[in-house]
């Protein structure tokens, strides 16, 4: 058995999305920008995926950019602001990487960001510890929020209510991957990080995909109709695994959303857990999938002061079924014991 546990990463598309894409992949055509009918079409396809999304996210639909996904669009924001930019230190290298490539500033929990900074970015819910993150209090000129995990799990158009721009990906919320959005809004000028067509109001050149964003769409009211019931299983999970002895959540739960979930092992290493789990069909990561195969030590747990050594995520959603669950639960257990025995016996041996 297969028990798929890394919705974070990626989620499998929803039936009404790729419903939705299959015309636009198989007959119909057409350059959105072009003037006869089947541009045309393609046009309005376009154009109704926005005023649907722009609803979803609180923003009228002239102030969202559709572009490639979650990272172009943290680019787009962070890049395109002139002035000072800082972000905090538990944010996706998406954000943190173009920060520190303009010489920005990293604050720590619980810290103000710099006071001169003109652009402050903030993420909505961790990717990798599900935490939510008020933007309430967040003191800064211009606000920016990585809302790409948050879109399946909360109101972002109530959430994101402060932000100025709001970064949204298409494939964790059970939409093509190669999608996203970037709300920019009124007042709020970015420089585009690509030039040529003029397209999306010039603030990001080359031809849309229109198969891509009308299924971002159809994802998006099937989550709104349907969103992952999965609290009960992730509490199952918790119960089932912090009984190993030295297993405990990274951070309070009480403060995240229900499709992540965060543990540490102690005695045992990430990388050699998960080879084990994915030979016993348990697809799971130890941070962000984008972090170097997932292998890379969580500059996200280091924030929060947790040991990332035995460190092991669990992501839930719309297809999460109590037999994965079930199955993760068998298997999880016996692989952290076979690795804590192999380790005491090579400690024996030496």
């Amino acid at each position: 058995m297969l028990a798929y546990l890394d919705h974070a990463a990626t989620t499998p598309v929803r039936p009404e999305a790729a419903e939705a894409m299959l015309p636009w992949l198989t007959g119909r055509y057409g350059n959105p920008s072009g003037a006869h009918a089947v541009a045309r079409a393609a046009r309005q396809a376009i154009e109704e995926a926005r005023d649907e999304l722009a609803a979803v996210l609180g923003c009228q639909p002239r102030e969202l950019v559709f572009t490639s996904g979650g990272t172009e669009s943290d680019n787009l924001a962070i890049a395109g602001v002139s002035g000072p930019v800082a972000c905090s230190a538990i944010e996706h290298h998406a954000v943190l990487d173009p920060v520190r490539h303009r010489g920005g500033a990293v604050f720590a929990l619980g810290d103000a960001p710099p006071a001169d900074a003109e652009l402050v970015s903030v993420m909505l819910v961790n990717n990798e510890v599900g935490t939510v993150q008020s933007l309430d209090d967040v003191d800064a000129p211009i606000v920016h929020t990585d809302a790409v995990q948050a879109l399946p799990w909360l109101d972002v158009a109530s959430a994101a209510a402060r932000a100025d721009l709001i970064s949204v990906s298409a494939h964790k919320v059970g939409g093509p991957q190669g999608v996203g959005a970037l709300v920019v809004r009124e007042g709020v000028r970015v420089a585009p990080l690509l030039r040529g067509g003029g397209q999306e109001r010039e603030r990001r050149s080359g031809t849309q995909n229109v198969a891509g964003i009308v299924g971002f769409a159809a994802a998006v009211r099937a989550c709104r109709a349907h969103p992952p019931d999965v609290a009960v299983m992730r509490d199952r999970l918790v119960a089932g695994l912090t009984s190993i002895e030295g297993c405990r959540t990274s951070v309070d739960l009480a403060g995240t959303v229900p499709g992540i979930l965060s543990l540490v092992f102690d005695d045992v290493e990430s990388e050699a857990l998960l080879v084990l789990l994915d030979r016993a069909g348990v697809c799971a990561s130890a941070a962000a999938s984008c972090a170097s195969g997932a292998m890379e030590a969580s500059h996200v747990l280091r924030a929060f002061g947790v040991a990332t050594g035995g460190a092991l995520r669990l992501s839930l959603g719309w297809t999460t079924t109590d037999a994965e669950i079930d199955h993760a639960l068998a298997v999880i257990p016996s692989a952290v014991a076979q690795l804590r025995e192999h380790k005491n016996e090579m400690g024996g041996a030496a």
